[in-house]
């Protein structure tokens, strides 16, 4: 089986949310209504707001490493507790609605009479709770802690008041040079700030207006991306020293390394309005694939060289990408020669 059999079966390339719709990338609030499909040269993505996929159980096992190691990934501000059980509660939903064969959500059968009364069942992780809206008693663990273990998305929940967004809670542990640790209390425009070109173009002043606008019921997305060396999903600040000597090493490697290590790192971002609480759920769900399997999709191979190649120094820089990005460029057009 070729290289390109194997892209057009494996359900990281199928799935995968390729990110430039055009020959150049620019910071934006790229926006668009969640739930439909994207199509895309090797499948389709985007269907469902929390994606499951073959990577659901290596990922969770992951997540479960790192908060035990760094159990700060976590953390939910007094005043968000009911937003973390209105995140618990919407999940679920989507989750049943969108995989009903391994999911459901349904009122507690021996509780009929107590509106607050749920049943979980995540039939992949052998999971049946009963539990009461509300009522931390009735579950094994803090309600945004018990939602982030069954779910591959990272979460951080957005408090509204002053006129501003604050990042008041969340389950971070797949970072990509951020720490949630440190950001957490935190302005949505403080956050941001460090991203060059954002104030200056308005884009984080729009984001900013988008979001207090969201209704519930109408979630939105967006995608975000860099590249990653290695199939490392948590490339968190705090793990700076483990991860940062690979832009380095990564310039020294031949060629097929090369193409083996570095990956197109993609984030799909959901924005959700929770219905109870009124806070914000951003969801981040990150997507890893490597250049040689990117490279046998040809009109994937074609745009992301021209994009690498176009970006900005200071964008490139601020990704993390400058020692190596135009090797990168370079690499997947070779590819395309030697196809």
């Amino acid at each position: 089986m070729t290289a390109l059999d194997t892209a057009a079966t494996d359900p990281l390339v199928t799935g995968f949310p390729f990110p430039f719709p055009e020959d150049r990338y620019r910071y934006s609030t790229n926006v668009e209504p969640a739930g439909g499909a994207v199509l895309t040269p090797a499948g389709q993505w985007g269907t469902a707001v929390v994606d499951i996929d073959v990577e659901y159980a290596a990922e969770l096992a992951e997540r479960r490493e790192i908060l035990a190691r760094d159990p700060g990934r976590h953390a939910v501000l007094p005043h968000m507790r009911g937003a973390a059980w209105d995140t618990l509660l919407t999940l679920m939903q989507e989750m049943a609605l969108a995989y009903p064969d391994q999911m459901a959500l349904s009122r507690d059968p021996e509780q009929t009479g107590d509106a607050r009364a749920w049943r979980w069942e995540n039939r992949l992780l052998g999971v049946v709770q009963d539990f009461r809206y509300g009522d931390d008693a009735t579950l094994p663990d803090e309600p945004l802690a018990y939602i982030a273990s069954q779910v591959q998305e990272d979460i951080v929940l957005l408090d509204q008041r002053n006129d501003a967004l604050w990042g008041d809670a969340g389950v971070v542990t797949f970072a990509a040079d951020w720490s949630f640790g440190f950001d957490v209390g935190m302005s949505f425009l403080e956050i941001h700030g460090p991203v060059p070109r954002l104030r200056e173009l308005g884009v984080i002043t729009r984001a900013h207006e988008f979001l207090k606008r969201l209704q519930p019921h109408q979630p939105y997305r967006r995608t975000n991306w860099t590249l990653t060396i290695g199939r490392r999903l948590d490339v968190s600040t705090e793990l700076y020293p483990e991860w940062g000597p690979d832009r380095e090493m990564i310039q020294r490697v031949d060629d097929e390394t090369f193409g083996r290590l570095v990956h197109l790192r993609v984030e799909v971002q959901h924005l959700i309005r929770l219905p109870e609480s009124g806070a914000i759920c951003f969801l981040i769900r990150t997507y890893l694939l490597p250049l040689d399997q990117l490279a046998t999709v040809e009109p994937w191979r074609v745009r992301a060289a021209t994009v690498i190649a176009e970006l900005p120094e200071d964008m490139a820089d601020y990704k993390g990408i400058i020692k190596y990005r135009d090797r990168a460029a370079a690499w997947l057009l070779a590819a395309g020669r030697q196809a």
